[in-house]
């Protein structure tokens, strides 16, 4: 079991964002030198907190199959906070593993994501990412329950 403080997780949520950034940049956002930033991520990773890092790969074909691995698909009406920029939470949004499409809309929400996920888990985790660091002040989630062929 982990133990993860404050700092830990501002940690986990900038690498949920940007797996490749680097320890010093790191360290700089998160106000510690950066032989200590990486001392703090190789222990969350021998903890279990960090369970692995992954490339994000753009659709190479026109399948809309759901990725390998996910059983839910999901549409996420997002509606941002007054004060959050508009470009910058679809810049967060668009490096989300599990969102396939964030399409800017007209209408009581702001944003449309089409997201693709493993379970209600992840799909709860991301929905608290989305609110606590991307600026998303208000959400709603429909579930598909089945797609007609065409």
């Amino acid at each position: 079991m982990f133990v993860v403080n404050a700092i830990d997780q501002k940690i986990t949520d900038i690498l949920a964002i940007d797996g490749r950034i680097s320890f010093a940049a790191l360290g700089r956002e998160i106000g510690l030198s950066t032989n200590a930033t990486a001392a703090r991520v190789r222990r969350l990773e021998n903890d279990g907190a960090i369970l692995g890092y992954r490339a994000i790969l753009s659709d190479l074909t026109p399948s809309s199959a759901p990725r390998r691995g996910t059983t839910l698909e999901a549409f996420v009406d997002v509606r941002l906070r007054p004060d959050q920029d508009s470009d910058a939470f679809l810049a967060l949004a668009r490096n989300e593993p599990c969102v396939r499409d964030a399409v800017h809309v007209t209408g009581p929400y702001d944003y449309l994501l089409h997201v693709h996920v493993e379970d209600t888990a992840q799909l709860d985790t991301l929905l608290r990412r989305l609110k606590r660091s991307a600026g998303a002040g208000q959400t709603q989630t429909r579930l598909a329950l089945r797609a007609t062929a065409g």
